[in-house]
């Protein structure tokens, strides 16, 4: 049980650091978030643009 919670956390560090270079990379806001968005339908998550932008805002939010 220990290594599964190691490599969940390991996972969850790479979502949330990949997310973050998304974000901070030298591109427009509304071409990142089109990217994201497809990203995620890819892989069978739906999400709506007011969500992405509900989540851009969190985390945003946390670097403050």
């Amino acid at each position: 049980m220990r290594a599964l919670t190691l490599i969940s956390a390991f996972v969850g560090g790479a979502i949330v650091g990949c997310g973050a270079a998304l974000l901070f990379a030298p591109e427009k806001g509304s071409d990142v978030r089109t990217r994201i968005c497809e990203l995620l339908k890819r892989k069978g998550i739906k999400i709506s643009d007011q969500e992405v932008d509900a989540l851009v805002a969190e985390l945003a939010g946390a670097e403050e």
